[in-house]
């Protein structure tokens, strides 16, 4: 089977017109169930209990008093919870986090350990019993301070790609720029937090393991169950219909792997949902940032030298790396072009993937240091950046499938008015208010992973598309709608498609801005034979007809190229400096990100990357208690994060920028919208007081103890 038509050749009907969800209505009624609505019967209910140390050991859990509890019905612990294996290369590409493989040892490394799980016939019973349960520790000494430098501190590779790369010579070339800037920067530790909690439940049917949960790729979880548990993968199912956000946390996490300990123990259905302030400890995070730009540029503000140098940390039985130098290997080039991504151990949670991994926090350092330059050069921010455009990737060397982030700025510029800024800071006024505004480029990955899909012709003249496909919120569900009923040549309401569902097959998950590419490209191969078919006949009644894609061919013999997202971020900031407070009065994003499947949810998308933009630069800040190893404020009364009184007017739009090599044109919007977001931010502010904050987030007491304003 093959595919030529090009997203540029394609004639587009539904692609690219605003439509409803086609789940919304369910969504609005309560129709749409998610994870830990679904009933079942005989359904018995786990409660996690957690450790209240930061590092040791387990001496003993006291289970007796708990189990003569009302309703009790098992305690599992490391003493006699069912075994699992560990040494195996996951889905991702890496070895499981051994946070998953729960209750197999005593050792306890970081705050919020599971070091048990209560299972009760109701979640009231199960949760007061698991806060009766007594456990007993040899503490130990432990490390949570993450500081600018750390002795332990290395390198190495991780999403943003190679932990080091480097070029030409670095000191020479800064020894011979006519300006140089050399900044430190730093971002905070950050949670999810997505609005559905994660769920999980886990039931034995037939001698085969269901579980219904809440994530961001069924096919991930099935297979990650099925190492764990050394299972046949056809014997493991995992649906996943509803979900309520995921940003990069919803994969397999300890809830799902003690729901099936406690179905397989207890031979019913068990259901593990985690608390909010369970997630601060269970479900992943963005590593706080220490990092270091070294610009060199000559008169014209041409660069010579970039230097980006990241530290992050990780935990010490499981190691992630937020790659945030990675940016800078996309976005500017120079004769000396240096980056490092470095990590230290401690002993805290494992961190994981979340909104833009690397992207986010690296743009905050790389994006402020441009505009700290261009203020040094005497250069207007956009023109600087201008000038830096690079022909190819400055680090790969390899051609751009598209970069049209000059007619972002172009346009951005255009409409937010950047003509009539004048760029000396501290100058507008409002009342008590100093206003200013800023700028700051964006740019995400755009890629395609091997997916498969099925495309059925049935009776009544309608179409069933059926791919493991998630929508975590994003509106993926409608974009593949409306991709079907191009391809197949009929209305939308012709077209029903099914996700979430691992016994549809292999398919690419809810991540790294790859979801609704890598699937579309898999319904449109499907769905493209099967129109045919259906034109030709073969003597075979059209309904009933089912067509299997496999894109694995056709994306391994896509050509080398760089592929991205671009977009270009505006703000406009009002400062009180009399009392710190930063309000964001306006933002406007200009992207170019492929073609639009859906403007209607892709804005939504768009908009809230950017309202993410506005918490991360304001507000978002998880602080670690070095005495007890754990967060002060580990729910959402502690943990701020933008509500409706900090979003302002928040525009979204595009330029056309479909990418010749994707059937649809895809390229990728669920992550670029929160890249340069902050810093774009942090530049108003800088215009607005005459004062650089290099600490996110501008806090009001950081506003009033950052010195003198202009």
């Amino acid at each position: 089977m093959t595919t030529t038509t090009t997203g540029a050749a394609r004639a587009a009907k539904a692609v690219g017109a605003a439509h409803t969800r086609v789940e919304g209505r369910d969504k609005v009624t309560g129709a749409a169930r998610y994870a830990g609505e679904i009933p079942f019967a005989g359904l018995a209910h786990g409660w996690l209990v957690l450790s209240t140390i930061t590092r040791g050991r387990v001496r003993s859990v006291e289970t007796a008093e708990v189990l003569e509890m009302p309703g009790v019905l098992a305690v599992l612990h490391h003493g006699n919870a069912p075994r699992v294996d560990t040494d195996y290369v996951g889905m991702l590409g890496m070895p499981p986090d051994p946070t998953v493989a729960v209750f197999q040892h005593d050792r306890v490394p970081h705050a919020g350990w599971p070091v048990a799980l209560v299972v009760a016939e109701t979640s009231e019973q199960a949760r007061e019993a698991a806060e009766a349960l007594v456990v007993w520790y040899e503490e130990e000494p432990h490390d949570v301070t993450f500081a600018g430098e750390h002795p332990d501190a290395y390198s190495i590779s991780g999403p943003g790609g190679e932990g080091v790369t480097g070029k030409g010579d670095l000191e020479a070339e800064l020894g011979a720029s006519d300006v140089v800037l050399d900044a430190e920067y730093s971002t905070p530790e950050e949670h999810h937090n997505s609005m559905e909690p994660h769920a999980a439940t886990a039931l034995w049917d037939g001698g085969r393991l269901e579980v219904v949960d809440s994530n961001q790729g069924t096919v991930w979880v099935a297979g990650e169950l099925a190492n764990l548990f050394s299972l046949d993968p056809a014997s493991v199912r995992v649906r996943s219909e509803h979900v309520g956000g995921g940003f990069g946390s919803k994969g397999v996490r300890a809830h799902q792997v003690a729901a099936v300990m406690a179905a397989t123990t207890l031979a019913r259905p068990v259901r593990v949902v985690m608390t909010r302030r369970q997630m601060f400890s269970l479900a992943g995070y963005r590593s706080p940032t220490r990092q270091r730009v070294r610009l060199g540029a000559d008169a014209e503000g041409r660069l010579r030298a970039l230097e980006h140098s990241c530290l992050s940390l990780t935990s010490t039985v499981h190691e992630f790396i937020e790659s945030g130098a990675g940016v800078a290997r996309v976005m500017y080039d120079a004769p000396a072009h240096h980056t490092a991504n470095r990590v230290v151990r401690l002993d805290v949670p494992s961190p994981t993937f979340m909104r833009a991994p690397g992207e986010a926090p690296g743009s905050f350092a790389l994006e402020s240091a441009l505009d700290e330059l261009a203020e040094k050069c005497g250069i207007d921010p956009i023109e600087l950046r201008t000038r830096n455009e690079p022909e190819v990737g400055p680090v790969s060397g390899l051609p751009f499938s598209t970069r049209n982030l000059p007619a972002c700025f172009r346009e951005g510029a255009r409409r937010f008015g950047w003509a009539d800024r004048d760029p000396r800071p501290g100058v507008r006024r409002d009342g008590r208010w100093l206003l200013g505004t800023g700028t700051a480029a964006a740019s995400f990955f755009a890629g395609a992973a091997p997916s498969t899909a099925a495309a059925t012709a049935e009776a009544d003249g309608t179409f069933t598309v059926r791919i493991n496909a998630a929508d975590i919120g994003t509106g993926a569900r409608t974009a593949l709608t409306l991709v079907a009923a191009d391809a197949l040549d009929v209305p939308t309401d012709r077209v029903r498609v099914r996700i979430g569902d691992s016994d549809f097959g292999q398919a690419m998950i809810a991540g790294g801005s790859m979801g609704t590419r890598s699937w579309a490209w898999a319904v449109t191969a499907a769905a493209d034979e099967l129109r045919e078919r259906i034109a030709l006949g073969d003597g075979i009644p059209p309904e009933g007809i089912t067509v299997r894609s496999d894109t694995t061919a056709a994306i391994g013999a896509l050509a080398q190229k760089e592929r991205h997202s671009f977009g270009a971020q505006f703000a406009e900031v009002a400062v009180d400096v009399a009392t710190g407070e930063v309000r964001v009065r306006r933002m406007l994003g200009i992207f170019a990100a492929g073609r639009i499947v859906n403007p209607l949810t892709a804005r939504g998308q768009f908009t809230g990357g950017m309202i993410w933009g506005i918490s991360m630069a304001l507000h978002e800040e998880a602080v670690r208690d070095r005495n007890t190893g754990a967060l002060y404020g580990a729910d959402l009364a502690g943990y701020h994060v933008a509500s409706n009184a900090d979003v302002p007017l928040v525009e979204a739009d595009w330029v056309d920028d479909p990418d010749p090599d994707d059937p649809v044109g895809i390229k990728g919007i669920g992550e670029v919208g929160i890249v340069g977001a902050a810093a774009a931010i942090a530049n108003a502010v800088w215009h607005a007081t005459g004062v650089r904050h290099r600490t996110l987030p501008i806090r009001p007491d950081r506003v009033l103890t950052a010195g003198p304003h202009a």
